[in-house]
């Protein structure tokens, strides 16, 4: 008698739970990125704070600015969740269960990665109006009282940029934010189901969640390598002002050359401990907290192993 195939999880659902899990774990990680974005924005002018060190920042922050303005942008950042991070894992899940051998192989790296930069670039785009007020929100600090855009929440953030500057200013940066996503995703993603496929290869690790832990590390660092650069130009694009009626960058390649010219190539990783202190517990908790919607969904709704369930 045939074995009859393992259920799979909605499409839907699976949307569902990506940016759930993403904002879940946004709610955790806020506070770093706000200080990785005010790190990233340090040298651009000397009107604004300077930070030696990440550690310098956070201090600052909580001395001068006090203790809740940590999560300044909290609101853009779960409606960046909600938007990039559902679109980004769910259709990633979509792709690799499509891609699947018929008896639920998965496919091979370079597939992944593949994989990874569509759903990356494709969320990003949808993402990028909540990841330009997100900057704008947590870079406001920095500036002198006179300077700041001072926006109450993402909703009158999203609306002034629209009404101020036009609609689309809201996707400003959209250029370095999907080739951001793009690498992010060839990493995070691909290198998260190559990490847990290789340790439950092993024999020393099972499905569970010390598998989701050190898998998501893995990919934390691996991901925080490979996007930092990218990362500071679309973080400088999205926070730059006008200069004279002109842009202050020509685009990313501008914003790399004149970081490397005007601060040293190592600048390119500038914030990289705030940047993998958010990114390795942001990929830790959003893979676990997916991992175990998925599991509660397969258990619960379908009645089935939850090993057996196509996932990540």
């Amino acid at each position: 008698m045939s074995q009859e195939p393992p259920k799979s999880i909605p499409k839907h659902i699976k949307f569902l739970f990506g940016g759930l899990s993403g904002m879940a774990a946004t709610c955790f990680v806020q506070p770093l990125d706000l200080v990785k974005n005010r790190m990233q924005l340090s040298g651009m002018g000397a009107k604004t704070k300077e930070y030696k060190t990440s550690f310098h920042a956070l201090t600052s922050i909580v001395k001068n600015e006090g203790m809740f303005r940590l999560y300044t942008g909290l609101s853009a950042g779960l409606l960046r969740q909600a938007t990039y991070t559902t679109t980004r894992l769910g259709i990633y899940t979509w792709l690799l269960e499509t891609f699947s051998g018929s008896e639920g192989k998965p496919p091979g790296f370079a597939s992944k990665a593949a994989i990874g930069m569509t759903a990356g670039a494709t969320g990003a785009f949808v993402g990028t109006p909540a990841e330009v007020a997100l900057v704008r929100m947590t870079a406001d600090g920095r500036l002198p009282p006179a300077e700041r855009r001072n926006y109450r929440n993402v909703a009158h953030a999203l609306w002034r940029i629209a009404s101020e500057e036009g609609v689309l200013a809201l996707w400003r940066g959209a250029g370095p934010t999907m080739g951001r996503a793009m690498v992010v995703n060839a990493a995070q993603l691909a290198s998260y189901s190559q990490a847990k496929q290789f340790l439950l290869s092993t024999g020393y690790f099972q499905e569970n969640i010390f598998c989701h832990f050190v898998s998501s590390m893995i990919s934390g660092l691996v991901t925080t390598i490979a996007s930092m650069p990218v990362d500071i130009a679309k973080t400088r694009i999205q926070n730059m002002k006008m200069v004279d009626g002109k842009p202050e960058f020509k685009g990313a390649v501008d914003v790399l050359m004149k970081v490397v010219r005007n601060e040293g190539f190592f600048s390119l990783w500038k914030g990289f401990t705030p940047y993998y202190a958010r990114l390795g517990p942001h990929t830790v908790l959003t893979f676990i907290f997916l991992e175990q919607m998925n599991a509660f969904y397969s258990v619960r709704v379908l009645g089935q192993d939850a090993s057996k369930t196509s996932g990540l």
